[in-house]
């Protein structure tokens, strides 16, 4: 049953990442840290948009925010979805 919960836990994150805007921002957050703004103007999408895709990925542990004053900056800190998208990649 142990490693019924592995299974469950890696294909959550699969589908995290299973959406082409979310994978394009782990793929861009793997070598730089980025606010939403700029991440608004590289996907041109509407923010509340992009802040969606990365609610559902710092929910599943994917990225992590880190306030500097008003701005959030975002980075990948899963090393497995790393992996996972260098390979794609």
């Amino acid at each position: 049953m142990e490693d019924m919960k592995n299974y469950i836990q890696k294909s959550e994150l699969l589908k995290a990442i299973a959406h082409p805007v979310r994978l394009c921002i782990i793929r861009g957050l793997i070598n730089q840290q980025c606010n939403v703004s700029k991440m608004q103007e590289c996907l041109n999408l509407p923010q509340s948009t992009v802040s969606q895709h990365l609610a559902k990925l710092k929910s599943a542990g994917i990225i992590e925010g880190e306030r500097k004053g008003l701005e959030i900056s975002y980075k990948v800190v899963n090393k497995q979805m790393k992996e996972i998208v260098e390979l794609l990649f």
